[in-house]
This record gives structure tokens, sequence and C-alpha cells, in this order.
């Protein structure tokens, strides 16, 4: 059978759905906490998967063979746990929806239907993974409508850009939103970027630093980038803007870039947090500042 074929239906095989929760197991080497490469390509798999899934909340549960002492078990059961939970949020799996991270100890050997003990205590060294998803919106009965007042809407990053702006202003990308663990922008957001760069072009006055951010990873420390498995990954949402908008001929000499990682949490839905701002830093009022530069 073909390779790619058997991975995904290994894949699928724990991807099951019970109860409408979606699971997942990581299986350790003896006397082991840390997750083998196998094993975590496995899980970065299952990750991907959860993308678009609006997750209610995540239970690890970590579990050991029936060999050792119950306190030693108990205790490498739950650094199993809390081994996956880092994995998941270095890959921006927010810890706000993590709500159970627990070692169960030993898994009796009965619990497991096969008759090879070395295989049974082979699964029984696991961390089980249950996401439980938020469950989906149902359409509102119709209600009378009652008239409110419009609001203004507020203006795009591009509009803004356009208008008066002063050293210091930090102006967040609206509506340029990263797939999770990745660099590259979704691809609705390409046209709005494709906007505020044609608008940066023209405004030759304004030097600034773009700025990365992350979301949802432990003590403010950078995500892991999926594509290069870097921990750069704010750095590397920066560093795609600033190579975007130099392709669309916005000079170098203008631009910076830095990953500001976690530092600046918004504070509502963590897909806000993987964004980028730009930071003014020098205006050049120069009358005659376009001669100049040719």
């Amino acid at each position: 059978m073909n390779k790619l074929v058997t991975f995904i239906l290994i894949f699928l095989g724990n991807l099951t759905y019970a109860q409408n929760n979606i699971t997942h197991e990581v299986y350790f080497e003896t006397d082991k906490y840390e997750v083998i490469p196998t094993e975590e390509n496995r899980l970065l798999l299952f990750i991907s998967g959860l993308a678009d899934i609006d997750i209610e909340s995540i239970a690890i549960f970590g579990f050991c063979d029936d060999v050792g002492a119950d306190s030693y078990n108990l205790k490498l059961s739950k650094q199993r746990a809390e081994a996956i939970k880092g994995i998941l949020s270095n890959h921006e799996i927010s810890e706000n929806v993590i709500t159970n991270v627990d070692g169960k100890g030993e898994v009796l050997l009965k619990i497991v239907n096969e008759t090879n003990v070395a295989k049974i205590r082979g699964l029984n060294r696991k961390v089980e993974i249950i996401i439980n998803p938020k469950p989906p919106i149902l359409p509102k009965k119709e209600e009378k409508k009652i008239e409110v007042p419009v609001e203004e809407t507020p203006l795009e990053t591009a509009e803004i850009l356009k208008g008066e702006v002063k050293v210091g202003d930090k102006i967040r990308f609206e509506n340029i939103l990263f797939k999770t663990g990745y660099s590259v922008i979704n691809p609705d957001s390409k046209k709005i970027l494709n906007d505020i760069a044609n608008v940066l072009v023209e405004r030759e006055d304004i030097y600034f630093t773009i700025e990365g951010h992350v979301c949802c990873t432990q003590f403010s420390r950078d995500a892991i980038d999926r594509k290069t498995k870097q921990r750069n990954l704010s750095v590397a949402r920066a560093k795609y803007v600033y190579d975007y908008f130099a392709k669309k001929g916005v000079s170098k000499k203008r631009m910076r870039y830095l990953g500001m990682r976690r530092k600046f949490p918004l504070g509502g839905d963590p897909k806000y947090d993987r964004r980028v701002e730009i930071v003014i830093n020098y205006i050049d009022d120069r009358p005659n500042r376009r001669e100049e530069s040719k």
C-alpha cells in the first residue's frame, strides 16, 4: 500500500469521534515522558486538523503501564501529560481551552484487548487528548426587527495610513489573519495586505517597524513555525509582511521587522493575537523627498 495512504489511514484511525469529542493518543517509551519523533509527527498532524475547529475545551490525561511503584507511575503519567500540553501550547493551541491536565498512573492489563503483555504495556504508556468542540450555532428564530442607529464602520488599515499619522502610532493590520502555526496569511487577507502595500509605496514619508505576534505559547516564548520547525514564528510573520511589502515596491530602507512573541495579547479570541502591527518610527516631511530619493 502506498506509504502516504497508510499514513493517512493511521491518522484517521486516531482522529475518532465519540459523543462529538475528538480524541488522539500519544505513546511513550518505557520510563520516558519525552515525545519520540514519530509520535510528535503524528501529534502535529492531529493539531493541523484542528485549525478549523472551534474548541470548547481540551483534557489531557497521562497513563503508565503496570510496572513500577504507584507513586512513580503517578508522577511519570503527570509528566507525560504536561509534555503534551507544552507541545500544544508551542503550536498556538490556547492554554485557556486546556481545562484538565492530569496523570492517572498505571492502566491495568485487562483493560486492553490484547494477549501479548509487552504490547499491552506499550499501549498503556500513553497520553490521551480529548477535544471538546463548541456546539454548532443554530439559526435564531426571526424576531421583529428593531431599528438601531448604525455605528460608524472603523477605517480599514489602508485608509488609516492615507490619513494623518504621527511618530509612535501603532497601527494594527485589521483582518490580516494567519493560519495557526504558520507565517503565511489566510487567502482572504491577501487583498487587504495588497491595499496596505500600495498605500505605503505612495507614502514615502513613513518609516516604520513591522511587529509580528503569536498567541497561546507558554511563558511569553515564541511559537514554533510548523514549516521550518524554528521557534521564531512571530519573527517569521513580521518578515513575511516585510518581504511582501518589498516585492510591492516599498523601500527596505524605510522598514524593519521584529518578533514580539506573545508579550502583548489582546485578551479576546486567540486568532486575533496571530497578527502584525506597524509602529511609525519617523516621518520625513521634507518637500523634496521624492526627488532626492531618485
